[in-house]
């Protein structure tokens, strides 16, 4: 059993940034893959980032590029998403997932990939 604790949304403005945390406990952290997803109301979950266990490698998705990075301390057991020149279209509620992977290296991007998730952070900007 993995718990997922996130924190760190907030109300922004457009152009504003966020750190959003997620802390981990349970298991060997670093087995896991982690990931954020996001889903607005009315509209699906959806995938914005996700870093491999051992933390080489990132994957983001297309509409955050660039302005969101994600990252990972092992010792700490926490995940990290630093969000930059936000946009009223990133408001959502923001989840951190965590998926066992046995390769250290390997990114996860779908969500039925992903074993745990914590309860959700909302983060809203204004316009």
């Amino acid at each position: 059993q993995v718990r997922l604790v996130e924190s760190g949304g907030g109300l922004v403005q457009t152009g504003g940034s966020l750190r959003l945390s997620c802390a981990a406990s349970g298991r060997t952290f670093s087995n896991y893959a982690m990931g954020w997803f996001r889903q607005a109301p009315g509209k699906e979950r959806e995938f914005v980032a996700g870093i491999s266990g051992g933390g080489g490698n990132t994957y983001y998705a297309d509409s955050v590029k660039g302005r969101f990075t994600i990252s990972r301390d092992n010792l700490k057991n926490m995940v990290y998403l630093r969000t930059n020149a936000l946009k009223p279209e990133d408001t959502a509620v923001y989840y951190c997932a965590a998926g066992f992977s046995s390769r250290s290296f390997r990114v996860l991007v779908t969500p039925h990939e992903y074993d745990y998730w914590g309860q959700g952070t909302q983060v809203t900007v204004s316009s």
